[in-house]
This record gives C-alpha cells, sequence and structure tokens, in this order.
C-alpha cells in the first residue's frame, strides 16, 4: 500500500461498510478499514492511468488464443501470444492475469460441483479458464483448492454479471451481505447457518456457498425496522428486490417458494431465545446470543418484533475461484517437478493456494496487486536477461 501510495495512488477510510456509529464516534470494526479511493473500480482506474502515463499501451480487442513458444538451447521459451485472429503480438515475457474460471459454467461443474451450474457471476463474463489452459499446455501444474471460491450473497434476480449497463459503482449493490443484522431462512422455513459466527468480513465468501447449498439455491434475509439504518445501501439500491409488511406474519406470507408454517416455527423459536440481557452492538463481537438453537447463533441477536419487517431473496453469486497455477516469489509459472516454464508468469485469480476454506474482506484486490507487483517486477528481470 505503501509502494502504490507513492505512485500516487488514493487510499480512503471505509465509511459506509466497515463502522457503526457509537457514542457519537465512528467506529472501524472487522479489520477493514481503508479501500482505494473508488474502491475496485478506482484501483483499476488510477493504475491504468499510472501505466499509460508512464507509455504502456493497451490493445483492446486483441483475445489471446495461445501461447507463442520458440525452442531455445533444448528449451521452450514463451515469447510472445498469438491472438484469436492469428496476429502474433512477440514480447520477451507473458505475464497471465487473466483470471480464473468462474464465468465457464462447464468448469465450475467439473471442479466444483453440479451446485454451482445456476450460480450468478458477479464479475467480468470473460474469465473462462483461458490462462489455465494455456499454461496446462505447457506442463503447469495445477495447485490450490479448485473445488472452492469466493461467493457472495446476491440479489435472487440479479442477471449475470451484476448488470453491465450499470456502472461497476452500482453492480456491486447486488451483494446482501448484511445477514449478521437479521435472520436467513431456507425454503424449508429453517435457519441453516449461524449469522453472527463472525464479522461478516470472515464470513460472507463463506455464506454464499451455503445458500446455494440449500433447496433450490435461494434463501430469504429478515429483517425489523431496529436496523434498517444499519443495513448497507445496497438494501436502498434502486434495483433490490424485497417484500415488506407491517407484520410477521404478513411477512412470512409473502415469501416465495418457502414453508410458511416452518418458517413461522423458526421465528418464534429465535425470538424466544434472544438472550435480551446482552447488550446489541454491531461493532464488535458482542456476544448477544439466541441460545440453544442449531444452528446457533453466537453475535448480535435481536428479535424480529419491531415493523415493518422486510425480507430480500438471494442466492450465491461467484467472484472469483481459488484453484490455479502454481508459481515461484517472482511470479515464474511452475511445472510440477518444480522447474519454471521459461517466460510466462502469473498473477491475480491464476494463483492458486493463496485461499483455501475462506476469504477475508479486501484480500483478493490485496492479493492482485501484491503478486502482480511481484510478477511484473519478475518478468521484467527475466526480460533483461534475454
Amino acid at each position: 500500500m505503501q509502494w502504490l501510495a507513492e505512485l500516487g495512488l488514493r487510499f480512503d477510510p471505509i465509511w459506509g461498510r466497515q463502522s457503526f456509529e457509537r457514542n457519537g464516534c465512528r467506529v472501524f470494526w472487522g479489520g477493514l478499514t481503508l479501500e482505494a479511493s473508488g474502491e475496485g473500480d478506482g484501483l483499476f482506474r488510477a493504475e491504468r492511468d499510472l501505466f499509460l502515463s508512464n507509455g504502456g499501451e493497451i490493445r483492446y480487442g486483441t483475445a489471446m488464443a495461445e501461447l507463442l513458444v520458440e525452442e531455445r538451447d533444448s528449451e521452450s521459451v514463451v515469447c510472445g501470444v498469438v491472438t484469436a485472429v492469428g496476429d502474433q503480438l512477440r514480447s520477451r515475457s507473458v505475464v497471465l492475469g487473466c483470471g480464473g474460471f468462474e464465468s465457464s459454467e462447464a468448469l465450475r461443474v467439473e471442479h466444483m460441483g453440479e451446485v454451482w451450474r445456476p450460480a450468478r457471476v458477479r464479475g467480468t463474463p470473460h474469465n473462462t479458464g483461458d490462462g489455465l489452459r494455456v499454461a496446462y499446455e505447457l506442463g503447469a501444474v495445477a495447485h490450490g483448492v479448485y473445488e472452492n471460491c469466493h461467493a457472495t450473497p446476491m440479489d435472487l434476480h440479479m442477471v449475470d454479471y451484476g448488470n453491465v449497463d450499470l456502472p461497476p459503482s452500482e453492480r456491486k449493490n447486488y451483494r446482501k451481505i448484511c445477514y449478521f443484522l437479521g435472520v436467513m431462512i431456507n425454503a424449508d422455513g429453517e435457519r441453516f447457518v449461524d449469522e453472527g459466527r463472525n464479522f461478516r468480513n470472515y464470513t460472507y465468501a463463506q455464506f454464499g456457498r451455503s445458500i446455494l447449498e440449500q433447496p433450490g439455491g435461494f434463501a430469504w434475509q429478515l429483517f425489523d425496522a431496529k436496523v434498517f439504518d444499519l443495513l448497507y445501501e445496497e438494501y436502498r439500491f434502486h434495483d433490490a428486490h424485497f417484500v415488506e409488511s407491517d407484520t410477521l406474519d404478513g411477512l412470512i406470507g409473502q415469501l416465495v417458494d418457502v414453508d410458511h408454517n416452518a418458517t413461522r416455527a423458526t421465528i418464534a423459536a429465535y425470538n424466544d431465545a434472544v438472550d435480551e440481557s446482552v447488550p446489541f452492538d454491531p461493532t464488535i463481537l458482542d456476544g448477544r446470543t439466541a441460545v440453544g438453537l442449531d444452528p446457533p447463533r453466537s453475535n448480535w441477536a435481536q428479535q424480529l418484533d419491531t415493523p415493518p419487517f422486510r425480507a430480500y431473496p438471494v442466492t450465491g453469486g461467484i467472484t472469483f475461484t481459488y484453484g490455479g497455477l502454481k508459481v515461484d516469489d517472482d511470479g515464474r509459472v511452475l511445472r510440477a517437478d518444480g522447474s519454471t516454464i521459461a517466460g510466462v508468469h502469473a498473477f491475480g485469480e491464476l494463483v492458486g493456494g493463496v485461499f483455501v476454506a475462506g476469504y477475508p474482506g479486501g484480500s483478493g484486490l490485496t492479493s492482485g496487486a501484491v503478486f502482480g507487483r511481484r510478477a511484473g517486477s519478475g518478468a521484467a528481470h527475466t526480460s533483461s536477461d534475454r
């Protein structure tokens, strides 16, 4: 971050999603305090402008078909790419930064299972595994946990890629990650996760998967008026889908494709179990539990008792995949025997082994910056040796 800041990139406090007011002060919670100005889109634009101002060139509409390889001194060396229209773009090194395979339905099913076929894709439609394919063709070893991914609770009615007609700053509003302030119910009318297990920074990527694994691959998030002012802006987004009622029974009656009687029993049991003796405090793991439930409720439990009531339909959205390539400290792509594939480096989603079972908020962009810097520096040094 210091290096990026020295290059002119700005970082701002995350006021809206990572702080709550307590005793007249803004309290940041969950270990995540700063973001690039303009979030991920702002980071991209700032880095792109810096790249161009330093003489870099971007060729749009130039899809890679394969890597260009030459034999030199009995060694295969990557020396460029072949484009989809057959042009050869030669270089002394190639850095692969073309993402994972989340946008390929076939690869999701192959590596992650049938439950991932209908998953909503949050990001670009172009991450279809091309970088993995061309690296495998040169003997690269698959590395990391291919069956896992960064998944996020998303609006059930979001289209794939989050409505690309909207600016990126608005597309993020299809997320629905304030479940820790309410209750999540599946089609059988049952809770299926501990909504307050930890700060949402450390649970939302796992809970997206949990939702997909429920009957029908969806759930409903229920809230009452006590927390409306704490819900993130995504719940007030103009394209947010929800139902509302002045009574809890009326709200439950509007939940589509859900067992209403089971839901009423679940919410009644939850309300009865809330430990009212512990103060509610969203800035800490407050230990305000709902006692004796399965699954448990560990923090931020509050009765659903204050009208109006709202419920939001959600599903699992896939952000990026965890499985990828193995690289060394300079981002050089490795074979199974530990040797490097000469002339080819990788970073970002393509690097496997960074994430295993979970994902802490903000670490995807951080990983891209850290491993991108290493791969770029490694490619430059490799090029200078040729």
